[in-house]
């Protein structure tokens, strides 16, 4: 497994070692003990997600303020670009974000951690999303903030205006939002 850094320490991007031939391929998309190493700390993956998107759909930016999850995000087929905002008050890098194009090409893996905010745009036909999470989905205590933010500039590739879920049309604005200490 190699780790790029990004210019946000606790957010990573993994590329998984992958032995692959005329049949096909094969690469270990998660280990525990070297993930846990990595990062530090033990972890304690609790839920896996799936979902599958058309193109030009936004899902994000969300959080959860009780049960913060982190998250191990990967693409299995399709592209994405995958944004990570901080969203912590306490930290030097609070209203920045990473993004980064994750796809079924690259094989790239993205550690979101807690206390950031998640979305992704598709940018391929379809896209399938897998991501583990260290807590379990708590709907009641879920938050958005709005992905066109000024405040942000998130520079999302878009082709037109995205689709959007009733609940990410009504996001907050960062400066409105509830944030972590």
């Amino acid at each position: 497994m190699k780790v790029i850094p990004t210019a946000i320490p606790d957010v990573l991007i993994i590329e998984p070692k992958v032995f692959g031939d005329q049949r096909g391929f094969f690469f270990e998309s998660f280990n525990r003990r070297q993930f846990s190493e990595l990062l530090g700390r033990e972890l304690d993956f609790v839920q896996d997600n799936h979902s599958r998107s058309a193109k030009n759909v936004l899902r994000g930016l969300h959080y959860q303020m009780q049960q913060p999850q982190g998250k191990l995000v990967r693409v299995i087929q399709g592209a994405v670009f995958d944004v990570a905002l901080d969203i912590r008050k306490s930290s030097a890098s609070f209203g920045q974000h990473v993004a980064i194009e994750l796809s079924a090409e690259n094989q790239r893996m993205l550690w979101v951690p807690e206390g950031f905010a998640h979305g992704f745009l598709v940018t391929s036909s379809s896209a399938e999303f897998l991501y583990k999470t260290t807590d379990y989905y708590a709907p009641e205590f879920e938050r958005s903030i709005a992905w066109n933010d000024p405040a942000l500039s998130i520079d999302w590739p878009l082709q037109g205006l995205p689709s959007l879920s009733a609940k990410d049309q009504q996001a907050a604005l960062l400066s409105d939002a509830q944030c972590f200490a």
